[in-house]
């Protein structure tokens, strides 16, 4: 039973949809079928080695930004 994730290509709605065999996920907003799939955040996701073998970044101590140091406008 996979889980995928559709924009409706009428409302734009987002959503996530579990799709049993041949079945046809539908719009839970428009109940349109013009669906585009989306690619899954789990499925684009680290293997857990190379996530442990990374050093947590820290927040940006200028601006906050959870990414770390440099990755905003302000350093």
């Amino acid at each position: 039973m996979p889980i995928f994730e559709y924009v409706c290509k009428q409302c734009r709605q987002r959503f996530e949809a579990v799709v049993y065999g041949a079945q046809k996920p539908e719009c839970p907003s428009c109940h349109s079928v013009g669906l585009e799939q989306q690619l899954s955040v789990f499925s684009v996701g680290a293997s857990k080695t190379h996530a442990r073998s990374r050093p947590a970044a820290a927040p940006c101590g200028t601006c906050g930004d959870p990414r770390g140091p440099g990755s905003c406008a302000m350093d």
